[in-house]
Formats: structure tokens, sequence, C-alpha cells
């Protein structure tokens, strides 16, 4: 059940992104970061970014090498909240299904600066 559930939210997204509507909740475009964690499971690969404006994101995409410490970018996907893995035995606060790893020119979410 859980396989046609991410199944479904990935072909959604692919056909949402088809069409010219962006499914990232933000509409940031392309997720790039540097990669602080990473896990696969049952075909999927759990990463978690560090984008340039120092938000951590958690991204889901069909099984891929994932190296952490390099930087990655990744297609716009569906966003899921308290998604829960059984089979990794976790609840995501927040997660976005990607279709995969992008190849196309990130673009970076603006740095943010404190007002003292």
């Amino acid at each position: 059940m859980k396989r046609f559930i991410v199944l479904a939210v990935l072909v959604l997204s692919l056909a949402l992104t088809a069409f010219g509507h962006n499914a990232y909740a933000a509409g940031e475009g392309i997720l790039t970061g540097k990669v602080i964690e990473t896990m696969n499971s049952s075909g999927y690969t759990y990463v978690r970014i560090e984008q340039a404006n120092s938000e951590k994101i958690w991204v889901a995409v069909p099984e891929t090498k994932v190296t952490k410490g390099k930087t990655i970018s990744f297609e716009p996907g569906a966003v899921m909240t308290n998604f829960k893995s059984k089979t990794l035995n976790r609840t995501f606060d927040k997660i976005i299904f990607s279709s995969g790893v992008s190849q196309a020119q990130p673009t970076q979410p603006k740095a943010t600066t404190k007002k003292k």
C-alpha cells in the first residue's frame, strides 16, 4: 500500500510538472543543497539537504547513489507532511517526493540576513 501511495505521489508530481505546475509548495523550483544525511529503504533514497538559506529539507527519490557532503540538485516534487515510513520506522515532519536528480542549473533560494 505504501509503495502505491508513493508511486501515486511521484506520478502526480510528474504530471503537474509536465503541465507547467510546480508541485513544490514554496515554488522554489529545483531543490539544491549539501547532502547532510542519506539512507535507502524499499527502493527509495531519502536525502536530507541543507540549502544556501540554511533550511534543511528531506527529499525522497527513486533509489540513487548519493554522497554525503556533496552538493546535489533534485527536480521539484510533491510536499508531504507527517509522512510515516514504516520501513524506516520514522515520521518525517516534511518531505518532498521528487522524480530524481536534476541535470538543470539550480536556482538557489536567497539567503536571508538577520536584522540586528
